[in-house]
């Protein structure tokens, strides 16, 4: 029997959540007993340069990185990073990417991509409340009404797909 492994790549640029996104997709996961494993790549993240962040659950994973062409889901924080990062997914994967989000319909910019892993977790099978924990558990308290409604945002976008 082949073991399915879930593979999600998140991009963008230094400071647009790229890692604390990938976080909490790991964690919401993990809530469900799946083997998570998860790598970076920061570059020149500090000065506003690409970043991605490779995240594999399923019943075993063995590396944390995602081979090239055989992502399932990318998710793209910045426009400019969408083509750098297009040759990654597979053929039939999801790109999610910026402009499926109103920014404007957003409670906060820097809310993007908690919005982007609600439209995300329209695609996974984990419960919406393990990605509400996660995303608790991950940001301080003061911004969890902010980013609930963000997930919920991109929770909607990501249901009319």
């Amino acid at each position: 029997m082949v073991k399915r492994i879930t593979n999600v790549v998140f991009a963008g640029l230094g400071g647009q959540g790229v890692l604390k996104a990938s976080d909490i997709l790991a964690q919401a996961a993990f809530r469900q007993g799946f083997d998570v494993k998860k790598s970076e790549i920061h570059g020149m993240s500090q000065r506003g340069g690409s970043v991605t962040s490779d995240v594999r659950f399923g019943d075993e994973v063995l590396s944390p990185m995602v081979p090239e062409g055989e992502t399932d889901y990318l998710v793209v924080l910045a426009p400019e990073e969408v083509d750098n990062n297009r040759g990654r997914l597979r053929d039939g994967g999801v790109l999610i990417k910026p402009d499926d989000i109103d920014a404007t319909a957003l409670p906060h910019a820097k809310s993007l991509n908690v919005a982007l892993l609600g439209v995300l977790s329209a695609h996974l099978d984990l419960p919406e409340s393990d990605w509400v924990e996660a995303i608790h558990a991950a940001l301080p308290e003061k911004l969890h009404k902010l980013n609930d409604r963000a997930f919920a945002i991109g929770r909607s976008v990501g249901n009319k797909r």
